[in-house]
């Protein structure tokens, strides 16, 4: 057992016996070896049906950063380019003054689009041609590229319909055929995930109850602001363990989220480091700042390059990629060209401690 292996275990196995964790699985790549994996508690508390490092977990918005590897990927292979207008493949997307709006400023969060109708239930998010003629039909919250601020749900719609435009391909698809079956990793890296795989999939669990707001206290949060009807962040849809245990919302293609297990996303960010996926240009421009400042919607001071969160967890420059709001995590380190997935099933809303621990042990120096 390396010092790398030993002291993950360590550290998963103290959160998940003081009970701050139910099931955890860590998995880290460098420069092509996975030289820790590591894996505990129960994947269904429930059961009692043991976590493995091959359960897949729904871990919310580390999806976005596999969204944007399957967009790195077309591009490399030519199939659409970062400042090709959308409106070019999505000529509905136009309206309003959308028309200038390009595939990098989707990526970067820049489009201007960070809502959805108001009301939008999990039900809707399941039927994408609805929630692509909702976001094409929206009125742009700013000019596309002159700010930027966090698209919660509509990162993936708009991204995918790009994909399927181009490709003739659900985006699904597309991640199984272009990345998850070369890499190896097609049965642990999903969009919407096909009915019989869903009994292998971790059972998720709040670990609080929902704090509850007054409409008045919402309405000050940037977040949660209504214009014109959208919202980053509709209240029937927001995600938490009843909503990433649906049936319906992990078969369909929502693809600002995702289902995955550690290694399947850690292989894929070190395919981005090794030039599997992307080519070394393509990855310095991928994880470099393209925009920062203060997030529009969120509020926060945020670094984003075409896809990811740069500098996550104030890890340093060199570091990019994404969290879930229910703590998961997945990123990679072009200093030390390591990569690390951690995901977990006790869903922490906006606690990301457990990765942040994880994250300072795995990218320390051997």
């Amino acid at each position: 057992m390396t010092d790398l292996q030993r002291d993950l275990r360590a550290a998963v196995d103290e959160l998940i016996g003081s009970g701050a964790e139910r099931g955890v699985q860590v998995a880290v790549y460098r420069r092509g070896e996975l030289v820790a994996d590591v894996v505990a508690g129960v994947a269904d508390p429930e059961t009692g049906r043991p976590l493995t490092a091959g359960t897949p977990v729904y871990a919310a918005s580390t999806g976005k950063g596999v969204t944007a590897a399957v967009i790195h990927v077309l591009a490399e292979r030519g199939a659409l380019d970062y400042d090709m207008p959308i409106a070019d493949v999505w000529p509905e997307f136009a309206a309003h003054g959308k028309e200038k709006a390009t595939v990098r400023h989707a990526l970067t969060h820049s489009t201007g689009v960070p809502g959805v109708p108001v009301g939008t239930t999990p039900e809707d998010l399941c039927d994408w041609d609805r929630m692509c003629a909702a976001i094409a039909a929206a009125a742009p919250w700013w000019e596309p590229g002159t700010r930027f601020g966090y698209h919660a749900q509509t990162y993936g719609y708009i991204l995918g319909e790009v994909v399927r435009r181009v490709t003739g391909r659900r985006i699904s698809q597309v991640l199984r055929d272009e990345v998850a079956e070369p890499l190896g990793v097609a049965g642990e890296l999903f969009f919407g995930v096909p009915e019989p795989d869903l009994g292998r999939l971790a059972r998720l669990e709040d670990a609080a109850p929902a704090m509850e707001m007054p409409a008045e206290m919402l309405a000050r949060i940037p977040f949660f602001r209504v214009v014109d009807g959208y919202t980053a962040a509709p209240m029937a849809a927001m995600p938490d363990a009843a909503f990433g245990n649906r049936a319906d919302v992990l078969t369909s293609d929502i693809p600002a989220g995702g289902t995955m297990t550690a290694r399947a996303v850690a292989r894929m960010y070190d395919a981005l480091l090794d030039g599997t996926l992307v080519s070394p240009r393509r990855l310095r421009e991928l994880s470099s700042v393209a925009v920062e400042g203060v997030d529009e919607v969120a509020g926060n001071s945020a670094k984003m390059g075409l896809g990811y969160a740069v500098g996550l967890f104030g890890l340093g420059p060199t570091v990019f990629g994404m969290g879930g709001s229910g703590g998961s995590a997945a990123f990679a380190d072009t200093a030390t060209g390591t990569s690390v997935g951690v995901m977990k099933n006790l869903v922490s809303a906006g606690d990301f401690g457990t990765a942040e621990r994880i994250a300072r042990i795995a990218l320390r120096e051997d």
